[in-house]
């Protein structure tokens, strides 16, 4: 059995990681910390959350666990990876703290000097699909992104072949409200959200945005650059990408749809829709799914990409990882 710690536990994330957690046969959850919400019950928060008891982060008990999942902000995560680490514990950081490897780029993006960057070059970028070779022994797992986990899986197959590729990509994303996380804000309350539907962060803001160039890089050193452009949804949660990406040669759907056919054959999570089906939310939320669609339109393929942000894109792509890790059935829980 999976001894599991899950800091931050009253986020949206941390929820779900709870949720999940309590059907998988072979995990069990030792402890739920709270820096906000300590001395309290998880129900007390959530209402249909079981009665766990909520303790401090600097209270958890590390000795009595074999993997912690953190759900915490960026830095304070990176710092709990620290102390959990030197406890013998492996680490699974949903935050963006590990996703980056260029410990400046992540000063200049984040804002904030890097608290461990000597753990960057260590830490598995947990895209399941991708890393998987490289969970079992790793004892530290950077989490993607929700944007990228919906954009990456989308693009890897094209940028791994050799179809020749011309002009930018270009990602029009959109997230429902949860991807902002459980803190009220002005752009998410309510009022600004229902029935309106608005970009933001446009052009080079976004921090999802050197993430996904990174992960590009990795795959075609020479990938045209990537115009990212989010919206908010009125609704809970989901992520659906529309990416344009401009081929430098003729190809045929038929072949295009071949190669990620071939790409994907297998993935438990991961389904390429058939022909004239589009990705929708309806596809995939409250569950660990990532559908995608393809359509070719002359030189241009239309590629629809769509995920739970807060199960795909955080914490069914966790457990999806600590599965590996562990060497239990990669759906359990799932």
């Amino acid at each position: 059995m999976i001894r599991v710690g899950i800091y931050g536990a009253t986020g949206y994330t941390g929820m779900e990681l709870v949720r999940i957690l309590q059907r998988h046969p072979g995990a069990e959850i030792a402890f739920v910390a709270s820096q906000s919400q300590a001395g309290k019950t998880l129900r007390q928060v959530f209402p249909a959350a079981p009665a766990l008891p909520l303790i401090a982060g600097a209270e958890a008990p590390l000795d009595e666990v074999d993997v912690a999942f953190l759900c915490l902000p960026h830095a304070a995560a990176a710092e709990t990876a620290v102390v959990a680490l030197a406890a013998g514990v492996r680490v699974i950081d949903l935050s963006a703290d590990f996703r980056l490897r260029d410990a400046a780029a992540y000063a200049h993006w984040y804002a904030h000097t890097h608290p461990a960057p000597e753990l960057l070059a260590e830490a598995i970028y947990g895209l399941t699909e991708v890393c998987r070779a490289d969970l079992p022994g790793a004892r530290l797992v950077a989490n993607p992104g929700c944007y990228p986990t919906s954009v990456l899986l989308a693009l890897r197959p094209l940028l791994l072949s050799n179809v020749p590729l011309a002009g930018p990509i270009i990602t029009d994303s959109k997230s429902g409200v949860s991807g902002a996380g459980r803190t009220p804000s002005q752009t998410s309350h309510f009022v600004e959200v229902a029935d309106n539907f608005s970009p933001y962060k446009i052009g080079r803001v976004h921090r999802h945005l050197p993430e996904m160039e990174q992960a590009i890089g990795w795959w075609r050193a020479s990938a045209p650059p990537l115009v990212f452009s989010p919206h908010l949804l009125p609704v809970p949660r989901g992520i659906l990408s529309t990416i344009y990406v401009t081929l430098g040669a003729d190809a045929t759907e038929a072949n295009l749809r071949a190669l990620y056919g071939d790409a994907y054959a297998g993935e438990p999570f991961v389904e390429v829709l058939p022909a004239g089906e589009l990705a929708s939310l309806a596809h995939v939320t409250y569950t660990n799914r990532c559908a995608i669609g393809l359509t070719l339109v002359g030189r241009t393929l239309i590629l629809t990409s769509a995920i739970d942000n807060l199960i795909k894109g955080a914490a069914g792509q966790a457990v999806q990882n600590m599965n590996v890790m562990f060497g239990c059935a990669e759906t359990a829980g799932l």
